[in-house]
């Protein structure tokens, strides 16, 4: 078959790689020089601890799978099985992490509750004063700046595989064909858009004006090297409130006695927090979701987890050396990894996988196969 492939993200690469795989003739194009969207601007986390239970979590339990195994034959992904810790304070933070560890897929996340002892002897750098932790086994982490460039040059080595950056896919001009703001007409059997966040213009065309999808901007940062390694991921109690792996009574109290400080609900933010190849640490994040979006980053927010993360490290955080802000589209349709639809004949739209893109994009392209009869 000749598949298109629109965008250069994680979710378009992926697409890229399934179809190449499968002995397909891909091209692939990227209305910017390099992808420069959330798929770069995030954790680079294979989340499976917070994902819902059922769908969601089989897609990111497959594509953590798909993700170790292409990391073998792609050293450039950074993969690491690094897994995660959220460390816990006082009774209702550990009602919340225990309820966690009593469901039927506890097993299946790796979910294990720690003493401090037990949780710093996997994870030495975490020198706060915390009651317990919960640990999840399954999660993982590749380099987010990296990932996309490595995936490509692999995907370069195919005589099967074209890469055409610098082009905006700009009409739909029959079956299965695209044109590019060149002229150029791409046919195929099959294209597949995976614009990110870019939800106008022709998605907005082809989908129309009620897709069920919406834009979430973020905040986050990055350090200089720690000087040590941090050897899981870390996230902190309030990651709770935001993920839909500990919904329980338990959770219901924790958000009725236990609230945010006002900066935190202000802008909803949790701690996340994942070293770079370099040892520096990424940190974030805040979810904006009423647009128009502010053009500028907010301050407060980002003293508000230094301070939170200096608490689990029990030292000061090195210096902050980036921060910035990003844009993923999410699926508001309950129950869906993403949005999956025909648009047009031979075209299909893949969009709105949120703050699971990252973890389960490998999956949501090999289902995409698999439904297209790849």
């Amino acid at each position: 078959m000749r598949v298109t492939v629109v965008g250069a993200g994680v979710l378009g690469t992926m697409h890229a790689w399934q179809a190449v795989e499968r002995g397909h003739q891909v091209v692939q194009i990227e209305r910017e020089e390099e992808a420069r969207g959330a798929s770069l601007r995030n954790f680079g986390q294979l989340w499976v601890s917070g994902r819902a239970g059922g769908t969601e979590l089989a897609a990111a339990l497959r594509a953590r799978e798909l993700w170790e195994r292409i990391g073998g034959r792609v050293p450039g992904l950074g993969f690491r099985a690094n897994g995660s810790l959220t460390p816990v304070r006082g009774p209702l933070e550990c009602a919340v992490a225990e309820a966690a560890t009593a469901r039927r897929d506890a097993t299946a996340r790796g979910y294990q509750m720690l003493t401090p002892g037990e949780a710093r002897a996997i994870n030495p750098a975490l020198r706060g004063d915390f009651t317990a932790a919960l640990l999840c086994r399954q999660d993982a982490a590749v380099e987010p700046r990296t990932a996309q460039l490595a995936l490509r040059a692999e995907l370069l080595k195919s005589p099967h595989y074209t890469f055409l950056p610098g082009r905006e896919v700009r009409d739909v001009v029959g079956a299965a064909a695209v044109r590019d703001d060149r002229g150029e007409v791409h046919h195929a059997d099959a294209v597949v858009l995976c614009t990110g966040a870019w939800l106008g213009g022709l998605v907005r065309e082809l989908a129309g004006p009620k897709l069920p999808v919406r834009r979430v901007r973020l905040q986050m940062m990055q350090t200089d090297p720690l000087g040590e390694p941090l050897t899981t991921s870390v996230a902190d109690a309030d990651s709770f409130r935001y993920y839909p792996a500990y919904a329980s009574a338990a959770l219901d109290e924790f958000n009725a006695r236990q609230p945010q400080s006002p900066t935190a609900a202000g802008h909803r933010v949790q701690l996340l927090m994942v070293q770079r190849a370099d040892g520096g640490l990424t940190i974030g994040d805040t979810h904006e979701y009423e647009h128009p979006f502010a053009f500028d980053t907010v301050e407060d927010p980002y003293d508000h987890l230094a301070e939170v993360a200096e608490s689990l490290l029990g030292r000061p955080l090195p210096k902050i050396r980036r921060r910035w802000a990003g844009v993923y589209a999410q699926c508001t349709d309950p129950g869906r990894v993403v949005h999956r639809q025909q648009v047009s004949d031979g075209v299909w739209l893949v969009t709105g996988p949120g703050g699971r893109g990252m973890t389960c994009a490998p999956a949501v392209a090999e289902t995409t196969a698999n439904e297209l009869g790849w």
